[in-house]
């Protein structure tokens, strides 16, 4: 099948300044639809070259066209005032809202394509129209996805999850007990809850944008830091904690920060207002509070390189079968095949 995607971020590792979590998972996202003989045609701006100097090795085609495609797949992308909802060509202006548009469009609307919806951040309207198109799927990284649509998880590397070594990750020195990688979108809640009274007992750092941060003078922010250097900083660390949005937590949708983390050896502190937080991290690691942050990290310092400490690791690392990119891939086919069938008026025609 050939699948115009659309995406507004980065398949390398991009520039600094800019959010775009999904340089995790995108990349091998794409290149296992390819392994499995779909066609790829990235239909938005092509950054990595534009704004990186990347040209990917040249392993991948873009076209701001509108080129003949068996299905289009859409990162949902918002408006966002001062930036893609203003002219183009004004200061600042970024055009992924517009050209999302015109491939909605021209593709979904006037042509029928088989459209699947990847809301990845619940920005999709409960009313859209979208999401009862004919021909058109919404896909959510949710355990509890909204009502008709399907799930798709943020998706981890199978090959990462098998090369991962609880012991050696147990034994290497880690001189933080707490560390953070992300943005502060909608997450003060949960920082003041469980992050900040932690932090001011333990050597911690936090890398990201966070414009407002005058209550947490104790804490420590880096400021945003380029990709590569999250895992290093997740290598430094004991635990973080999986801070997220309330739209988020209301529904299990768990955020790439999770494997990010567990890959590095950092274990993942979950607050139990997560939906299904169970399912994401070992009953040992779900936290309700601030000073159960702080007595986990206390137990977790004693513990640091020992036997228990490994099987930790390796509780975290059977949970992220969740996420495996090959799941995500088999989920993803499973509605393309489904949306692509022909409709019962098509063949009555």
């Amino acid at each position: 099948m050939k699948i115009g995607y659309s995406f507004w971020g980065f398949l390398g590792n991009g520039i600094t300044d800019t959010p775009d979590g999904g340089r995790s998972h995108r990349r091998p996202f794409i290149d296992a639809l390819l392994a499995r003989g779909h066609e790829i045609v990235f239909l938005q701006a092509n950054r990595d070259l534009l704004e990186a100097d990347d040209d990917l090795g040249g392993t991948y085609v873009f076209d701001s066209g509108i080129p003949k495609i068996d299905a289009l797949f859409l990162e949902w992308r918002w408006a966002i005032d001062g930036r893609n909802t203003t002219a183009c060509g004004t200061e600042g202006h970024t055009c992924d809202l517009h050209r999302q548009a015109e491939l909605i469009t021209r593709y979904t609307a006037r042509r029928g394509t088989p459209t699947v919806i990847w809301d990845k951040d619940r920005k999709l309207r409960p009313e859209s129209v979208w999401r009862s198109t004919l021909r058109t799927a919404v896909c959510e990284a949710a355990l509890a996805p909204s009502p008709g649509a399907h799930r798709l998880l943020f998706p981890v590397d199978d090959q990462l999850l098998a090369q991962a070594d609880p012991a050696a990750l147990a034994a290497q020195p880690r001189d933080l007990a707490l560390a953070y990688v992300g943005n502060q979108y909608d997450r003060d809640a949960h920082f003041d809850r469980y992050f900040a009274p932690a932090a001011a007992h333990v050597a911690h750092l936090v890398g990201g944008k966070w414009p407002r941060t005058d209550r947490w003078p104790h804490v420590r922010f880096l400021g945003r830091i380029p990709f590569p250097q999250a895992h290093g900083l997740y290598g430094r660390s004991l635990a973080t904690v999986l801070m997220l949005p309330e739209r988020y937590a209301a529904v299990g949708q768990m955020t790439q920060r999770i494997f990010e983390a567990v890959l590095a050896g950092c274990l993942p502190l979950a607050p139990a207002d997560i939906r299904h937080v169970e399912e994401f991290v070992p009953a040992e690691l779900i936290v309700s509070s601030g000073q159960e942050v702080s007595e986990r990290l206390a137990l977790l310092q004693k513990i640091a390189g020992s036997q228990r400490h490994a099987d930790l690791i390796r509780a975290c690392l059977e949970r992220l079968d969740l996420f495996r990119l090959s799941r995500q891939v088999d989920a993803l086919e499973s509605v393309l095949t489904a949306i692509a069938r022909p409709t019962a008026e098509q063949g009555a025609a």
